[in-house]
């Protein structure tokens, strides 16, 4: 595999790092992998993490509600759909204020990390990248 990811594990939440948004979405779409991007500039509280998730990543209006929800949606509904060819999504600039603090990211990347597993355990790789702002 010729693409930024040659060297990243196909089930893993790590920090974006050196990698730029464009060459994921190419390397995703060379994968013929979902992209899912959402920039969380803007939030400013855990609902609004939600809610810019679920516009950004084109979720059922549900995943706004809770950290349950979004798993949900990430998980079994896509995997009762059919056969997935694997995920690449990019948490931007998550917000880190007394709104959005430790604990709530922790939650946040917790979720992503469980869809990992979720997709691990069904072969399908599922890398998640996140920086904070």
């Amino acid at each position: 595999m010729d693409t930024p990811l040659r060297t990243v594990r196909t089930n893993i939440v790590q920090s974006i790092r050196a990698f730029r948004v464009p060459d994921l979405q190419e390397a995703a779409q060379a994968l013929g992998h979902h992209f899912l991007y959402a920039n969380l500039a803007q939030a400013q509280s855990k609902q609004d993490v939600l809610d810019l998730i679920a516009q950004q990543f084109i979720l059922p209006t549900h995943v706004g509600k809770n950290f349950d929800a979004l798993y949900d949606v990430l998980t079994d509904p896509l995997h009762k759909s059919g056969p997935q060819p694997g995920f690449i999504a990019v948490l931007e600039h998550i917000p880190a204020n007394a709104k959005f603090d430790k604990e709530a990211r922790e939650q946040l990347l917790d979720i992503f990390r469980d869809a990992a597993d979720y997709w691990g355990d069904r072969k399908i790789p599922f890398r998640c990248f996140y920086s904070f702002l």
